[in-house]
């Protein structure tokens, strides 16, 4: 039996912060921990989000395992697939891409089809973004009879409604991949293309099919309608190997919303497939299944059981993660550049004189060494100046001692009468009462200030259909209301007719 699961992990960091990995170290341990938990001889990820430059070791090399990466050429921490196969279904050929330009003509899978088509440039693009990752494996039927296998790992791209340029990207790569997929079943290798294809392809696979216009009359629709076929229709070379076991099981998704909670009420879409050659499915195919119940990115694992053996290559195909320099151990360190290495006097030339350095170094070994810096007496007048005259004004005043102001006296012979004297009193009395009250007013500001600056944020407004606190979210579509916030019902998404889900309710926030 030949066990094979695809699962678009989100971040291959992601499914590791589950299971406790916060040191490089342990990430080899868990990322091993999660594949054996899936139980598969092949396990395909999609969206891995790493580059070659930020490849860790411990996420490369998993001991019973042989790996292999596609990195996006375009972008940093974006898109980006992964194979990883047990030693017990080691591939006889690996490649990165579909058009073959980043092929190495060194254990690669070949048979690319007539891609006049596209021009070099084009193909380039499609393929700069690390969606597709080939392994072909050698199979053996229950009937004896040797095949090959060829896995087609791909994370298709997801067609922006903002951005019409996406969708002619993601039109084009459906093209060019089932140009190469038809290509290697005419070269007589059976296929399966398997991986987060970003399109659901019937109502059934969407949880509210109904409300979206022209839903048959997507692009994305359309292209799958062309490459499956199924047991009453033989258009297209492939079938859906989920629909073949469970053509009318309702409610089977593998993609949730994350910010809407829509996982906890089931309320998502069929994104994720494998899709086997036709021949391949009806004679070795013996489940296709789901596996919702296992966490970690806002998809869902789906995998396949097939009624062959694999029969392991001797060798890792060049393309293996072990074979990459940085982690063959071929790498020089940049320590070997730092290590002075000891030169030998060449016959008729003068050795090298030693640097100031050196020379210093020797003489603190034989002893003390004296200071090259003249001191204070050798110095002459230039003496240091204390710190605390650069903080002084720049003319001096003569030192003298403190003067003391007495209060005015009238002058002699001036009368003080009471009434003058009562006069001077009530001032003095009018402006301390004043200072009272000045002060007075200004501690009533200062205490209304704190009260409203620590009162807390204002409480939510309660949603109509439940009469429960909103959350606020933020616009992050580009457009007009970029950046404005705006309150819905807290609970999670769901179909319109389950009262348990999300109501309707919407509300602007008023800008603070």
């Amino acid at each position: 039996m030949l066990r094979v699961v695809s699962w678009n992990i989100n971040g291959i960091r992601s499914p590791l912060q589950g299971v406790g990995c916060q040191e490089p170290s342990k990430c080899s341990t868990a990322l091993r921990r999660i594949l054996d938990q899936l139980d598969a001889d092949i396990v395909c990820l999609q969206e891995t989000k790493v580059t070659r430059d930020v490849l860790t070791e411990p996420l490369a090399i998993v001991e019973g395992y042989n790996s292999y990466f596609s990195f996006s050429r375009s972008r940093s921490g974006y898109s980006g697939v992964a194979t990883f196969c047990t030693d017990s279904a080691t591939p006889i050929a690996a490649e990165e891409g579909l058009s073959g330009l980043f092929a190495t003509q060194n254990g690669d899978v070949g048979c690319y089809g007539n891609m006049d088509e596209f021009t070099q440039e084009e193909l380039r693009t499609l393929d700069s973004e690390g969606r597709a990752l080939l392994t072909q494996h050698r199979i053996c039927t229950q009937e004896g009879k040797e095949k090959t296998l060829t896995l087609i790992n791909v994370y298709c791209p997801h067609a922006d409604p903002g951005k019409p340029e996406r969708l002619t990207f993601k039109m084009r790569f459906y093209r060019l991949l089932q140009i190469r997929a038809e290509a290697l079943l005419e070269a007589g290798s059976h296929v399966i293309i398997l991986g987060d294809l970003n399109t659901a392809h019937r109502p059934i696979d969407h949880c509210d099919a109904s409300s979206l216009e022209c839903f048959e009359e997507d692009p994305g629709r359309k292209w799958m309608d062309g490459l499956l076929s199924n047991l009453w229709c033989q258009a297209g070379s492939f079938i859906d190997s989920y629909r073949y076991f469970q053509p009318k099981q309702e409610k089977s998704f593998t993609c949730w919303s994350v910010v809407s909670g829509a996982r906890h009420l089931n309320y998502g879409s069929r994104l994720d497939y494998i899709l086997g050659d036709r021949t391949l499915v009806i004679d070795t195919f013996q489940a296709s299944f789901l596996l919702p119940e296992v966490m970690g990115s806002d998809h869902c694992p789906v995998g396949a059981i097939l009624n062959v053996s694999c029969m392991p290559a001797k060798q890792c195909p060049a393309l293996c993660t072990r074979f990459l320099p940085e982690f063959a151990g071929t790498q020089l360190k940049i320590l070997r550049f730092l290590v002075p290495c000891k030169q030998e006097p060449v016959l008729g030339q003068p050795a090298l004189q030693p640097n100031n350095r050196t020379q210093v170094q020797k003489q603190q070994k034989k002893g003390p060494v004296s200071s090259a810096r003249p001191r204070k007496s050798q110095a002459g007048s230039r003496s240091q100046k204390n710190l605390m005259s650069y903080f002084q004004s720049s003319f001096s005043l003569p030192q003298t001692s403190p003067v003391v102001e007495l209060p005015s006296l009238p002058p002699v012979g001036t009368f003080i009468t009471p009434k003058t004297a009562e006069e001077d009193t009530m001032a003095t009395i009018v402006e301390e009462q004043a200072k009272v009250f000045e002060t007075k007013d200004k501690k009533e500001v200062q205490t209304l200030f704190w009260k409203s600056m620590l009162s807390g944020p204002s409480p939510m407004p309660l949603c109509r259909g439940h009469r429960e606190p909103c959350v606020m979210r933020t616009v992050k579509k580009p457009g007009p209301n970029l950046g404005r916030r705006f309150y819905i019902c807290a609970r999670p998404r769901g179909p319109p007719s389950d009262l348990s889900a999300r109501c309707s309710f919407f509300l602007w926030s008023r800008p603070s």
